[in-house]
């Protein structure tokens, strides 16, 4: 593949998550970019954890996950649950408006999906689902 296709490609990628970016953040609520709405997922799943489990399951550095856990727990969205025996164990639990956010972010996430999906045809779907399943799976071989 020529190095000018390549970039073609990376720019037109950019453009795609940009725009869908700008249109979820238009019809988010809450002041939260993608990061929070991933840590309020990984809470609603697994139940209260450790900030430090957070940032090494997402993939944050602990001085990120720090900010995002300040940032959620001053809109209400998790607390801080502190262990009785041992006051020094922190976890971090989403609360019910977080419950309520993290919904609301998911149905905005998916109703930005269907829009941008919607000028293809089910041949192209089917195309770009085999396209997206090879570069999956290849990326799962690079990292074996």
């Amino acid at each position: 593949m020529k190095q000018t296709s390549i970039f073609k490609l990376i720019h037109m990628i950019e453009q795609v998550n940009n725009a869908n970016i700008i249109r979820f953040t238009k019809a988010f609520p809450y002041p939260l970019g993608i990061s929070p709405i991933l840590v309020l997922n990984e809470l609603q799943v697994k139940g209260p954890q450790k900030q430090a489990e957070l940032a090494e399951t997402i993939g944050y550095t602990k001085g990120a996950m720090t900010s995002i856990a300040e940032k959620l727990v001053k809109l209400g969205l998790a607390e801080r649950l502190y262990d009785p025996s041992d006051r020094r164990t922190i976890r971090l639990d989403i609360t019910d408006e977080g419950k309520v956010a993290l919904s609301k972010a998911q149905s905005i996430g998916k109703e930005v999906f269907v829009q941008l999906f919607e000028v293809l045809d089910d041949t192209e779907i089917a195309q770009y689902l085999q396209i997206q399943e090879k570069l999956v799976q290849g990326i799962q071989n690079k990292n074996e």
